[in-house]
Order: C-alpha cells, then structure tokens, then sequence
C-alpha cells in the first residue's frame, strides 16, 4: 500500500466515516443534507454502509461531507 501524505481518506473505513458523520450532524441533518433514503427512513450504520458500497456518487457525496466536517470542525 503506498503512502498517501495529502490524501485525508486514506486508511479510513467507511464505517468510521459513517459514524462520524451520525456523531458530528445526528441521523435528521444527515439525511437533510444527503438526502438518500438509508438516511431518512429507519436510518443505522449497517444500511447505510449496504448502500454506500453499492452506490458509488452517494459515497462521493458522504466521503465530501465528511472532508467538510474535519473542516468545519477545526474552525470550531
């Protein structure tokens, strides 16, 4: 595996990303931000992580709010 310095994504699982997500926003803001149904209805990691695998621009969409939440986090 190479080594990627300015790549903030490399050596994190999707689940970690996921659970970050839930614990910075909460399930309700989530799914109004993303609105993909394994957000909105009965929403738990296992779903979201089925469909995210599955569903390539709806990564690209967690995995870009996830980047925006270290930022916003760090301006906190």
């Amino acid at each position: 595996m190479e080594n990627q310095p300015n790549n903030p994504l490399h050596g994190i699982k999707l689940a970690e990303i996921v659970e970050h997500l839930v614990e910075f926003y909460g399930w309700e803001e989530l799914g109004e931000r993303i609105n993909i149904r394994c957000f909105t209805h009965d929403p738990s990691v296992n779903s979201s992580l089925k469909f995210l695998r599955k569903t390539p621009w709806a990564r690209e969409r967690v995995e870009g709010l996830y980047l925006k939440s270290l930022r916003d986090a760090k301006k906190k």
